[in-house]
This record gives C-alpha cells, structure tokens and sequence, in this order.
C-alpha cells in the first residue's frame, strides 16, 4: 500500500455524505416550480413533490418503519413510484422495487427473500397479491394505491393519497453513513431463482452524477439537460428506470410518469406534454411507432435511448424517418445500469449517414468512471480491431457488490476483481463496444429474461418427450422468443400443441410466464449435441437459422 498525505479536517468541519437527500434538494433548489405529471391525472410541481415525500416520510415513519427495514413497492411509473424513490431511502429504509412481471411464484421468492417489511401495492396488483399473501414471511403491513376509488381489501391499512393528506408535510431526513443500503430489486439469469442486488446511497449519488454527464455533457449527443422534458419508458422497477429518474430530479426538468404502458397514450403524452427524451427497449419503441397515434406522430426533437437487447437497423431507421434522434446504452441490473452510450466525436458526426448510424446502433462508449474491457478467457485484453471477441469485464465506483446470502454466485461475478457482465462483444480502434452474444444460453424477450433450462425442466416432464432443447430465436416485435426442440419417446405420437398445452398449468401456477412459452415446438429425431454429450445449441441456432 503506498503511503499518502491524508487530507486533515477541523473538527467541526461537516464530513458531507453522499446521500439521496442531496440529489432531491437540488432539483428543488434550481427548478421549485417546474411541473411533474402522472399520466393526464395528475401534475404538480417539484416545492409539492419535497411536501409529499415528507408526508410519505412521516407516514411511513408513523406506521413504525425504521432504518434497515425494506418497502417494497408494486406500481406502474407513477408520481407515487417518484416519491418512493426518494422517501423511503431518505429515511433509513431500503426501498425494494417489485418486478411485477416475473412470476407470481418468483415474486413471492423475492419478497421473502427481500425480507420485506411493508408493502405498498397499487390496485391493478392486489389479485396478485392476494394468491401469494398468505406465503410472505416477513411483511407486517401494507398499504393500497388508488387511482380510481374501488373496494379495499381487508388486509391493507389505508390508502397512500388518504394518508398522505393526515401526515405532517415537514420532515427531518437524517444524515447517515453513506454506505447504507438504499435499494433492493431482482435480476433473473440462466438458472434458479432470480438474484437480488443491492445500492448504496453513496452508489446511486455517483451514479447519479456520472449520468448527468454522459446524457448531457457531450456535445452532439446530449439528450437530457435542465430544459427538457423527460419521461420513462422503461419500467421504474427495472433498475431504478436505468437511474434516470434520479438525474431528472436533480437537473430540475419536467418529468412525464405514463402509468400502464399502453402504446396509443405513450405516444399522445410525447406529442401533447412535449417529451424531448426517452428510454426503452427495442421491443417498447416499435410498439409506440406502430401504434394508430404513434403511426402519424411527429417526433422531431425526441430523443431516445435504446438498451436492453440488440437495436435492429430498421426500426432505427423507422424513428428516425418521424423525425426522432436515436442513441445506444448499454448495461444491466448488476451496473446499476448505464455502462456504455452512444457519442459522437465531431470527425464522426461528419460521417456519411450509413457510416453514423451505423455508430448508433452499436453498444457506444463507456460512460465516465466506467473502466471496461474485452477479455478472453485467460482474462487478457483482447485487441482493439472490432473483430476479437471476449466478455466485457467492468469496474465502476456504483457495481452491485455481492449477490445478498450467496456467496459462491458473487464471487463468481466478482472474480478476479473485476464485475463479469457473461456478454460477449468486440471493440474497436475507436473505443466503440458491439455486443455479439451472451455466454450463456439465456433468452430475452421484450426486455426480459426467460431461462432455456427452466423451460427444459419444465418440457422434459412432459408426456411423450424423450429429449428436450430451448434456444431463443429472433422475433421482429419482441427481440427473441424461446423455440422448443422435442425427441419424442419411442412409440408416442408426439404434437407440437400438446408441449405448449403442458405448459399452460404452469403459467397458471405462476411457475413460468406466460411470454416464456415457445412460441413454436418443433418434434426431430435427433438434437445435436458436443462430444462430452451436452446440448450443442450454437449448432441447434444455425440449424434453426437456415430452416427459418
């Protein structure tokens, strides 16, 4: 360890941490008026926003949560998911943003898992609830979120408008180790449950403060600055909306919260509320642009931001022919997210437009404070040509740390001191990053993972199925969909319904996803395999690519 000069303080100086509180006071400093809207129900504005996450603070405070415990929260983007963003951390709390789209068996894992205190469910959710309420271990109370009055089931203790209107709007928020743990949400992967992640207040602060630089600072490509007007198209319990409701907070911009995604009003509120910047997956955008308002929508002087999977050229091109100016990112759960994004220098904005998109739609740049190489699996650099392949290692200031309570899975994240991503990609002499796969056999569809092992369990249990491989293949509305490859057993006369038919109590169950069905099952004789006699699934894709 080599020796420094450490900084000396007086003893009063205030050792100043790095908290969430922070990010909320500057919005609130620079732009008090500025208006925050939920959908067409709702606006106010950012001196109402601090009141409210007060009230929700001295509510929550009064149902006795304390530092250390976890809400977990179940909304649509909303202004109440906004308030929850900040309230529940500013007090100590852990903030758990539900993955609504897993399966009701899953989010169950992940409530209990969470140790979840309290709960905070809207309305369209209490179906959900109601099948996995008796099986949380850990949850002592929950409250109801409304947006239309309706019947209130007796298991909740209020409704959060009612008792927002009883709290008092001034709160104390507290200074506390910057370290702490703010939120909590789940990832699913490959295998087995999903995996839980972690952020600290001081994480998401720098997070926080390098994505204002990245979506703002770059000449050329900047797509969020004070005098814009953002909304999110990407859920806010999927990392935290990318952290870019954080980043609008503090910049003090008008900020457009859609509620249920529903192409038609997503497209109605970019046109009528003057949305210049957006983000979302692939399969979201070509949803808004199809619809019958989207179709007809002009979208000059929007931006927005692709991630999540692979950004096909045509639907790029389809955007920027409305009118929209079209950026990459890339990250995932683990990061926090945002890693890499689209920047242009002034030689390459100057480029033949092919040449610029072209630029686009790759992975982009790493973000600053993002240190990121291509390795191969001796874990050395490869080379910089655009064709060397390797996975993207990373190390930032804002990485999830562990996986909570598993300590083999972190380590393997985690190996070597740097964050493995299991994405594969090239880089080039510019810098650019290009994801080519992913190392393991995931499928993701419409922004969401679906394990190919799970559904290989699941099919090999089938009646009549000898031998069973899932592998994802590419769709034009949701990036992927899983497809089925069956060996029937000797003497059944197998049929492709009768797979996704066994599959239907499942879903039902709230074991497996309904979007996580193939969407096609296709009975061979024989699967390919390697010489070891594991499931050869490059050699099953090429197959299923020239049969297509």
């Amino acid at each position: 360890m080599i020796r420094t000069k450490i900084l000396e303080r007086a003893e009063s100086a205030y050792n100043y941490p790095l908290l969430i509180k922070r990010i909320l006071m500057s919005g609130l400093q620079g732009a008090p008026d500025t208006e925050i809207c939920y959908a067409d129900r709702r606006r106010y504005d950012y001196a109402t926003l601090y009141q409210r996450v007060c009230r929700l603070a001295n509510a929550l405070h009064n149902a006795g949560v304390r530092g250390g415990d976890t809400v977990a929260v179940l909304d649509w983007d909303s202004h109440r998911y906004l308030e929850c963003f900040f309230a529940i951390p500013m007090i100590g709390a852990v903030l758990h943003t539900v993955n609504i789209r897993l399966a009701p068996a899953q989010i169950l894992y992940t409530m209990n898992h969470a140790k979840d205190d309290f709960v905070l469910v809207h309305q369209d959710f209490v179906p959900l609830m109601e099948g996995i309420r008796e099986g949380l271990e850990t949850v002592r109370e929950s409250w109801l979120l409304e947006d239309e009055p309706g019947p209130r089931p007796d298991w909740v203790s209020g409704e959060y408008e009612a008792l927002l209107a009883q709290a008092d709007p001034e709160f104390d928020f507290p200074d506390f180790s910057e370290d702490s743990v703010a939120t909590t949400f789940y990832t699913t992967g490959t295998t087995g449950n999903p995996k839980g992640v972690c952020f600290s207040h001081r994480q998401l602060v720098l997070h926080t403060l390098a994505e204002t630089t990245t979506l703002g600072a770059f000449e050329g490509n900047a797509c969020l600055r004070s005098d814009d007007t953002y909304m999110p198209i990407t859920p806010m319990f999927h990392v935290h909306a990318w952290g870019v409701p954080y980043a609008a907070t503090m910049l003090g911009v008008k900020q457009v919260y859609p509620g249920r995604y529903e192409p038609d009003r997503l497209a109605a509120l970019i046109r009528d509320e003057g949305v210049t910047f957006s983000h979302c997956v692939p399969t979201i955008l070509q949803m808004l642009l199809n619809c019958e308002t989207g179709r007809s929508l002009d979208l000059s002087g929007w931006t927005v931001l692709i991630g999540g999977g692979a950004f096909p050229r045509g639907l790029a091109e389809q955007a920027m022919a409305q009118g929209a100016t079209v950026l990459s990112a890339y990250g995932m759960s683990e990061t926090c997210p945002i890693l890499t994004t689209t920047r242009l220098s002034p030689e390459q904005r100057r480029r033949a437009p092919e040449e610029v998109l072209g630029l686009r739609l790759k992975t982009g740049i790493p973000s600053p404070m993002v240190e990121l190489e291509v390795v191969d699996e001796a874990g050395e650099p490869v080379p910089h040509d655009g064709q060397a392949q390797g996975e993207i290692v990373v190390r930032a200031p804002w990485l999830a740390q562990s996986y909570p309570g598993e300590p083999e899975r972190s380590e393997e994240l985690w190996r070597g001191g740097w964050l493995h991503t299991g994405d594969v990609a090239t880089i080039d002499s510019e810098g650019f990053v290009a994801i080519r796969d992913r190392i393991k056999d995931v499928i993701k569809s419409g922004g969401e993972w679906i394990s190919s092992l799970h559904l290989e369990s699941l099919i090999s249990r089938c009646p009549g199925v000898a031998e069973v491989a899932v592998i994802g293949v590419p769709d034009e509305r949701w990036g992927e969909v899983a497809q089925a490859w069956v060996v029937a057993a000797a003497g059944s006369s197998l049929e492709p319904e009768a797979v996704r038919a066994y599959l239907q109590p499942f879903v039902e169950q709230g074991e497996l996803s309904r979007w996580a069905v193939p969407r096609e099952v296709r009975v061979v004789d024989a699967i390919p395999k390697t010489s070891v006699g594991k499931l050869d699934k490059k050699r099953i894709r090429a197959q299923a690519s020239e049969e297509s």
